[in-house]
């Protein structure tokens, strides 16, 4: 069985959300033309609480964009984004959410990013995306969705980790690229990790 994975397809990933991704919006539509190419459909949801420790103005004197150790891990500041229950963290409204069979919430324990669908970023706790696929006897993934550098990337190296093969549709993504090149960098790391890559 295969599976496509729509990573973070969220308004304040979009054009004008809080923590943008330009061109954000040109995956939806991506999105909306796979998903009845797959057996499975499953999307990740950033879902943070209030007050979470990658919001940079959870940290007087450090702003966006700055890289601060937090529990031992180095963690990115962002915009505050993505807040359970608001509209930014809801899946973007032209996204057809009909068509997606599961959701799989991360970033929801306050003290520890999760940019992977599969583990927060120490790698503590599981967020129930393994388990669900091997209990559907998924084995390959497809995986489009926002951001190239920061999320996708680490979903795909831990899905290549797990034993799944892994696709990257590449017209299916787009990048935050806080630092020009961050995006190349990701592909160019999910491609030697073994992620195969098609534009169909």
């Amino acid at each position: 069985m295969n599976a496509l994975l729509l990573i973070d397809i969220q308004n304040d990933f979009l054009p004008g959300g809080a923590l943008a991704v330009p061109e954000g919006d040109a995956v939806i539509a991506v999105a909306n033309g796979l998903m009845s190419k797959f057996d499975l459909v499953v999307a990740t949801q950033d879902w943070h609480p209030a007050g979470h420790q990658s919001f940079a103005s959870e940290h007087p004197g450090h702003g966006v964009g700055e890289v601060i150790s937090i529990e031992g891990g180095e963690q990115v500041l962002w915009p505050d984004h993505c807040v359970q229950k608001t509209t930014g963290a809801d899946f973007a409204s032209d996204l057809n959410r009909s068509g997606i069979d599961h959701v799989v919430q991360k970033g929801t324990d306050i003290a520890i990013d999760s940019y992977s669908g599969f583990f927060d970023n120490a790698k503590r706790k599981q967020t129930g995306l393994d388990e669900y696929l091997r209990n559907r006897n998924v084995k390959e993934v497809s995986v489009i969705g926002l951001a190239t550098d920061y999320c996708v990337k680490f979903t795909v190296l831990d899905a290549i980790d797990l034993g799944y093969k892994v696709t990257v549709d590449k017209r299916g993504v787009r990048g935050v690229e806080i630092i020009p090149g961050d995006c190349e960098f990701a592909l160019r790391a999910m491609a030697d990790a073994g992620a195969a890559f098609s534009n169909a």
